[in-house]
């Protein structure tokens, strides 16, 4: 079956790797350090189904280091990890919605309990993420109201 939007199947998003081995966090990090490739990112923009340049704005990559990157072929260490960010928060959000649709949807509309933010707005930063991930814990426990 065709899905419009496939299951990312990046080492970004994925726990296991290319070779079916589970991920250890050091091969994660060296990476992110190296800077994952260009198309890692096209993979999120799609999987998120959100316009590239829109996705390039939430991840703060202007427009110029965009076109930068597309011809470098690889993403700065930073842009990387933010790439990360986001996939695992898409990861965690298909995990509690049990869709990958539904989790899009959340991700990218306001939500109450970031004070009215957008998780992707709020994940900007790692402490922000953080508190997404713990609102998904509240939802996916049934203790957010």
């Amino acid at each position: 079956m065709n899905h419009p939007h496939p299951p990312v199947k990046t080492a970004t998003l994925d726990k296991h790797s290319a070779a079916g081995k589970p991920s250890h966090p050091t091969e994660l990090i060296q990476k992110i350090q190296k800077g994952l490739r260009f198309s890692e990112l096209k993979t999120l923009q799609d999987t998120l189904d959100l316009p590239f340049e829109k996705l390039a704005a939430k991840l703060c990559i202007s427009r110029s280091t965009l076109q930068r990157r597309k011809v470098a072929g690889r993403l700065s260490p930073d842009e990387s990890d933010k790439v990360v960010r986001f996939s695992r928060l898409l990861r965690q959000a298909t995990a509690v919605f049990g869709d990958a649709a539904k989790a899009r949807a959340w991700l990218k509309h306001p939500q109450a309990g970031l004070g009215g933010a957008t998780p992707l707005d709020y994940a900007s930063t790692e402490t922000g993420a953080r508190e997404v991930e713990n609102l998904l814990g509240r939802i996916e426990y049934s203790v957010y109201t």
